[in-house]
């Protein structure tokens, strides 16, 4: 039997978080939700209605500070019980997906105009986490279910997974061929060191958008955004 383990002492982003726990921020942002409704209909997401109905196992990637203020959002992971390979794979395409992120943050830095490793000299020893998303469609399978450091050049932008009429038609085939009706992502969150401080960087610090990017521990901000997702974990 497996065991699935699930720290609530610990912000939830260590083993796994079960399905109906995180809270999507469009369900509780007030000023989002403003902007949302304001966007062409047909560019509009789908509102949500209560919590995501995902599970998600965190992994951490890469080695993590000796010495942070931040401990829980740098814990040990955890490795569920019948797995003998798990951490050797988790770790394999976990620092695979860092790589490829640590590239694309280079060129981001040189097309915003900074150096180079304006973004990745921040990510050294941050808290990353490979997060394999699976969504049971069995259950769920009805259709219809970087800012900061630019000064707010760079707006954050938002992601959602919805069941489609196309999702439904994959079901049926999946369903006639016996395969599975997990639907299965490889998600990995590549962090801004949790000690480091976040401020508009280089040529950006002269933005007049500056003021409303106060300087901030990375690590604040992201226990800031837990809260509001319902990840904070308790104490």
């Amino acid at each position: 039997m497996v065991i699935w383990y699930a720290e609530n002492s610990l912000l939830l982003n260590v083993g796994v978080t079960p399905e109906k726990v995180e809270v999507p921020r469009s369900l509780v942002d007030e000023e989002m939700q403003e902007k949302l409704k304001a966007m062409p209909k047909e560019y509009q997401p789908h509102a949500p209605v209560g919590p995501d109905l995902k599970w998600r196992y965190f992994w951490r990637i890469g080695p993590r500070p000796s010495n942070t203020r931040f401990k829980e959002l740098n814990a040990e992971p955890v490795i569920p019980e019948g797995f003998s390979e798990w951490k050797e794979t988790m770790d394999s395409w976990g620092n695979k997906m860092i790589a490829a992120i640590e590239v694309v943050a280079e060129m981001a830095a040189i097309g915003f105009g900074l150096q180079k490793d304006a973004f990745t000299s921040l990510m050294k020893l941050g808290p990353h986490l490979l997060a394999p998303t699976g969504s049971d469609l069995q259950k769920y399978g009805q259709e219809g279910t970087i800012e900061w450091l630019t000064g707010g050049d760079c707006i954050v932008g938002m992601h959602e997974v919805v069941v489609t009429n196309r999702t439904v038609e994959a079901i049926r085939t999946a369903e006639e061929q016996k395969h599975s009706l997990w639907r299965v992502s490889s998600t990995l969150f590549a962090h801004i060191a949790s000690d480091a401080v976040l401020k508009p960087l280089g040529h950006f610090v002269e933005s007049p958008l500056a003021s409303k990017y106060p300087p901030l521990c990375a690590g604040e901000y992201v226990e800031q955004e837990l809260a509001v997702i319902n990840l904070k974990g308790q104490k």
